[in-house]
């Protein structure tokens, strides 16, 4: 009887830390209604300008929204640089002359101040919407974002290359590395459908298209055209077949065998997310009905709220 008491008592802890993970109460779709109801268009404004300039801006913003949120939470640390004191995430092994935005966070920041006043919308807020408008920019349907966050006062470069899935990962890996920041198997799935849009290094992908058999044989030597054996790391592939717009593109890849990285196609091998895989291929709609539910539950990873943290008057340091 006491043993199973004990389980109980474990088990209701962890439906306590799960639920933590990614509960927010003060987030509301109309948080800035009344201290600056032109703050949500202002962003708008400099993500449409952004990505009609660079339409590979869209899914760098999109990114940078992700790694921020699973490190410690949706509170802009992603965008700290390194101090004496701040051991920034910009240095981490998935982020490392890889993350790109930090500019245009930086004049989304400057607009919303000018309109709304200093310190009323949070980087981390701006993070959030730029993702979104991003997405719908890009073709993607849109969904309500949830706001109200506020910056965090720290980084951790060590916590950064712990949390941040990896391009090598196992399809139990990821389970696991979403489980941890209280996200399930199918946001896992709907999720990675960001890889509809952007690119990928050469070194992310290379061991796939030389010694992996799960791989359309022509995907593969077309990619092998662009990131040869030896030395290219740095040259870039797309991580679907229409990496410019998105759409469900990247999960009829998938089902043909065309995941760039080792981490996509893990997705669709017999595995236990095959049947939303193919779901998802031939319903685009249920693809962004899903996709848009999961960017709001990620976007509640361990915000911050109220007195808690700050709203940082330069997105790059704390106040």
């Amino acid at each position: 009887m006491a043993g199973s008491n004990g389980f109980a008592c474990v088990f209701l802890a962890m439906v306590v830390v799960s639920i933590a993970a990614t509960s927010s109460d003060a987030l509301s779709t109309n948080f800035y209604s009344r201290s600056c109801p032109q703050a949500l268009s202002t962003i708008k404004q400099v993500v449409t300008a952004a990505v009609n300039r660079e339409r590979r801006m869209g899914a760098s913003l999109l990114r940078l929204h992700f790694h921020d949120c699973f490190v410690n939470g949706c509170d802009g640390s992603v965008l700290l640089d390194s101090t004496s004191s701040i051991s920034g995430e910009k240095g981490a092994a998935g982020n490392f002359n890889s993350l790109r935005g930090f500019d245009v966070v930086d004049r989304i920041k400057s607009a919303v101040d000018r309109v709304c006043g200093p310190q009323v919308v949070s980087c981390a807020d701006i993070l959030a919407v730029a993702a979104r408008d991003s997405v719908v920019q890009l073709g993607g349907t849109s969904y309500n974002v949830e706001v109200g966050r506020r910056d965090g006062t720290t980084a951790s470069l060590s916590a950064a290359n712990n949390a941040l899935p990896g391009p090598g990962m196992s399809l139990q890996a990821l389970k696991a590395n979403f489980r941890n920041v209280g996200l399930n198997e199918q946001d896992l799935v709907a999720l990675s459908g960001g890889h509809s849009i952007g690119v990928s290094k050469c070194s992310n992908f290379k061991s796939r298209i030389y010694t992996e058999t799960n791989i359309d044989p022509n995907f593969a030597r077309n990619l092998r055209s662009t990131c040869p054996r030896t030395g290219g790391d740095n040259r870039l592939g797309p991580l679907d077949t229409s990496a410019t717009r998105f759409d469900a593109q990247y999960f009829k890849d998938l089902v043909n065998r065309r995941g760039l990285l080792h981490s996509d196609q893990v997705l669709f091998n017999g595995g236990s997310t095959d049947a939303l895989v193919r779901r998802y291929s031939t319903n685009t709609a249920a693809f962004a009905a899903d996709f848009g539910k999961s960017m709001i539950k990620m976007g509640k990873i361990r915000v911050l709220e109220g007195r808690l943290g700050q709203v940082r008057k330069n997105c790059r340091r704390t106040n």
